[in-house]
């Protein structure tokens, strides 16, 4: 007889983590230290059977992910939104680690989330590197619209003005740097998944870089419609009865700059990738606004995407229908 899965919730912060752990049908609270020592006193704790489930929260929960792993704990790692939409149903009110522990463990128990395991080094230095150009990119645009105010403002001293332009070259500079040493990553290691997403008409190397980095390399999702929940392109309606009713849009969840790629991708797509067009075409002459088939037409790449590199094959219109285009 298979034994029962014992669920563990652990939330965690940079310095420390609470453990909801269910011991003779009553949960268990524990709390331990961020690293090694907190590790081992939390193994001791745990069997076999155990099933631990966390949040994604940052890079923190990483390490003891990995350290789980290895020690041949099962572990599920889930979006911190998808707990948070749970909480809500149960209508929980209250808002401690020790609370929030237990309803990852309750999460874990009802609905027996997919187990983790530890990603590829490149993977995840790909993903490093990305939050570094993020970064990089808001510091240039602040940086940019201060130049900008002082600007208008009539005032800017000379002196001034060349120290934030030299700061915004620098910035620049490391952009592009920080870029090329991406590419090379990516090209090292998944230069065949790279060359046919760069096949499909419509997404150039940066978007194809960009959903390689956030799927692991087509890794994380079983599906195309759980990369695009993921990203946060898929369609949300409101509509309910005779007394709610609203516009289709999409649910914004997911990443703005890939969001952003995507949707720059559209307007190439629509022109030149057959699958694309005849869904605006079709969506156009159903009186739908523009913008609402575009998103359409992120949703089909995104599909496209995720066919061509799962399946690992080029794009051919003459065959899309045999690839789940």
């Amino acid at each position: 007889m298979q034994s029962q899965t014992n669920y563990a919730g652990i939330d965690i912060s940079k310095l420390f983590f609470d453990v909801a752990i269910s011991i003779d049908g009553r949960y268990e609270h524990y709390k331990f230290s961020n690293d090694e020592a907190g590790f081992r006193s939390l193994l001791k704790l745990l069997s076999l059977d155990s099933q631990v489930v966390m949040e994604a929260s940052g890079p923190y929960y990483l390490k003891l992910a990995c350290y789980l792993y290895r020690n041949g704990i099962a572990v599920s790692v889930v979006n911190p939104l998808v707990i948070r939409r749970f909480c809500q149903m149960r209508m929980t009110r209250a808002k401690t680690d020790k609370k929030d522990s237990r309803m990852i463990a309750e999460y874990g128990k009802t609905e027996k989330p997919a187990l983790w395991k530890i990603p590829e080094q490149q993977v995840i230095t790909l993903q490093q590197m990305e939050a570094l150009v993020l970064n990089l990119n808001k510091e240039i645009t602040a940086l940019s619209n201060q130049l900008e105010s002082f600007t208008h403002s009539g005032m800017l001293i000379r002196q001034l003005e060349k120290m934030i332009r030299k700061e915004l070259v620098h910035k620049q500079k490391r952009l592009q740097e920080l870029t090329d040493v991406m590419e090379k990553l990516a090209e090292q290691h998944y230069a065949e998944m790279l060359a046919n997403l760069e096949s499909i008409p419509g997404i150039g190397k940066k978007t194809a870089m960009m959903l390689i980095v956030l799927s692991g390399g087509f890794s994380r999702f079983d599906d195309h419609r759980k990369l695009s929940s993921y990203i946060g392109i898929c369609p949300r309606i409101f509509d309910s009865g005779t007394s709610v009713k609203g516009k289709q849009r999409i649910c914004k969840m997911g990443m703005s700059r890939i969001r952003a790629m995507l949707y720059v991708c559209t307007w190439s797509a629509k022109s030149c990738n057959r699958s694309c067009k005849e869904l605006y075409d079709r969506l156009i002459a159903k009186g739908k606004a523009k913008k609402q088939a575009l998103i359409a037409v992120a949703n089909k790449l995104l599909k496209q995407a995720f066919a061509i590199a799962t399946q690992k094959t080029k794009y051919n219109e003459n065959y899309s229908n045999n690839i789940c285009f």
